[in-house]
């Protein structure tokens, strides 16, 4: 097993699929690193969790090959699109209907350096596979948590700009 590298920012980061069709770049720190234990995640990756950097959307750039954005449900009910490799079929990132276009989920293990982004929470670990031992001095809960307790000021902030700059919900006039 290999050591947790201790740069402190080594961004940007690239990654791709496993065909090499598609490459992307991260080109800054993620907002926050969800390590998702619940059943919909095990049973879409096929695997006891999914790790997922949640960043902005503008902070994602396509390097090379065209995505295909896959529709699926999702446990939510509200559903979430994929963004996969059409060759190989690798995902890389997920917009979810919460957050929408604006943030993409991005696979860690699709990143060239994927070791970089442990996990900054564990969630739903109340459906985690008994197996998985959860490290200590990491969060972990139950279910899902409050963005106010667990997320870094610098993150907050950006969550909030990213927010501001979006169109408000709802009907438009017209």
């Amino acid at each position: 097993m290999s050591a947790i590298p201790t740069d402190p920012d080594p961004f940007p980061f690239e990654g791709g699929c496993s065909c090499r069709a598609l490459r992307y770049r991260m080109a800054t720190r993620p907002l926050f690193v969800h390590c998702c234990h619940c059943r919909w995640c095990q049973r879409e990756t096929g695997s006891a969790f999914a790790l997922n950097a949640m960043i902005e959307a503008e902070r994602v750039q396509l390097l090379q090959g065209e995505i295909e954005l896959v529709v699926t449900p999702s446990e939510s009910g509200k559903g979430q699109k994929i963004a996969r490799c059409p060759h190989c079929r690798v995902a890389l990132w997920s917009h979810y209907a919460g957050a929408g276009d604006a943030v993409c989920f991005v696979r860690v293990g699709t990143l060239d350096a994927p070791d970089h982004l442990p996990p900054d929470i564990h969630i739903f670990t109340m459906s985690k596979q008994p197996w998985v031992l959860l490290p200590p001095g990491t969060p972990a809960v139950a279910e899902y948590y409050s963005r106010a307790e667990h997320w870094p000021a610098e993150s907050l902030e950006r969550a909030r700009a990213l927010k501001a700059s979006r169109p408000p919900a709802g009907p438009t006039a017209g």
